[in-house]
């Protein structure tokens, strides 16, 4: 049913990347093509010619532009600060942006962890410089591969029976043999890869595009990083194409909409608690501070890999357990935690201190 297609919109940006200007040379309103690529129209509504156009612009067949079935969902992780603020892209393309040692790695390694345990296979294409952290990522992942003709092997030999979760540095972005690897696994029909891309040199950081075009962004924060809140993903500046689509549900909106807004002002008066002190914020935004401390800390998580070494046990938290549970942070129904109580806990309460 019409109701049940989606375009798909990681080969479109892989393809076209000015999609814009090169809809509107075609003859498409850039309009139409912008609200189809973020689901405001369906596709099912859309004109022949429009989706004709676009195959065209993208080289590709009707079939390979339109995906049947649940297609280009939100993969769940189980990580707070990312389900919440920066959803995973189903057969996208997520890029993490980060300094050496601000644990773009351990981040890498732990989804690998947490996607096996859902039934994808991890495949971990292994960069050339093997820097700190690798070993991690080689530990976690099912699969390890040193080229792109092994990456392609593996690959299709397994994806009639599951998904793949593809971990890869930069290298092979700005090689072109990611770009190659993409164009030789598509096709109709077939389970959707999932990319991540790191960047082990710390050359992201300073990029203006570093991978080209994402389905999701997952930029870390030094001052996150400097203080050991973990994982240290901004959630401000992070994002993912199923926010631009209103794919997600209205409470995911609104909660991480809030959120944002609190965690925004809550740096703001952080840097001037940082210098001046509490006291010298006005008492109507003590509140606000303190909730956004709580927020703040409340984004952390035990992660699995990590057991051996915190001695804490890894959590998962539903999407909707960490709604409800941001949720009753932003409405003042944590107010009597104290910050340090919510650091590293799975829900709230899970720590004995509600």
């Amino acid at each position: 049913m019409s109701e049940h297609l989606q375009l798909n919109v990681p080969l479109l940006r892989r393809r076209v990347p000015n999609l814009t200007v090169a809809a509107k040379a075609a003859g498409l309103r850039p309009a139409t093509v912008s609200n189809l690529c973020t689901g405001k129209i369906p596709v099912g509504r859309a004109e022949v010619r429009t989706l004709v156009t676009l195959a065209a612009l993208a080289g590709c067949t009707l079939d390979e532009l339109i995906i049947r079935g649940s297609g280009m969902g939100m993969i769940e992780t189980g990580v707070k600060t990312l389900d919440l603020f920066a959803p995973l892209v189903r057969g996208g393309t997520v890029g993490l942006v980060a300094r050496p040692g601000m644990g773009q790695l351990v981040v890498l390694a732990e989804i690998f962890h947490r996607l096996r345990q859902r039934g994808f296979t991890a495949v971990f294409w292994m960069p050339a410089d093997e820097s700190a952290g690798v070993s991690d990522a080689v530990d976690a992942a099912d699969i390890t591969c040193r080229s792109m003709d092994e990456v392609y092997e593996h690959i299709s030999s397994l994806r009639n029976e599951r998904d793949v979760f593809l971990g890869a540095d930069r290298e092979v972005v700005l090689s072109g043999e990611l770009l190659a690897l993409q164009e030789r696994l598509q096709g109709p029909g077939e389970r959707p890869v999932t990319i991540t891309l790191v960047d082990t040199r710390g050359e992201s950081v300073d990029a203006e595009l570093p991978y080209g075009p994402l389905d999701t962004l997952w930029r870390f924060d030094m001052g996150l990083s400097s203080r050991r809140l973990f994982p240290a993903v901004d959630p401000i500046a992070s994002t993912s194409t199923i926010l631009e689509g209103a794919q997600l549900e209205a409470t995911h909106l609104t909660v991480q909409q809030r959120a944002r807004k609190l965690l925004r002002r809550y740096r703001e008066l952080h840097a001037l608690v940082t210098v001046h002190g509490l006291e010298h914020i006005p008492d109507n935004e003590v509140e606000t501070y303190r909730r956004g401390e709580r927020l703040e800390a409340f984004l952390t998580q035990p992660f699995y890999i990590a057991e051996p070494y915190t001695n804490k046990k890894g959590e998962w938290i539903s999407l909707q357990d960490t709604l409800e549970d941001v949720r009753r942070i932003l409405d003042g129904g944590a107010d009597d935690y104290e910050a340090g109580k919510l650091m590293y806990i799975g829900r709230l309460g899970a720590d004995g201190s509600s």
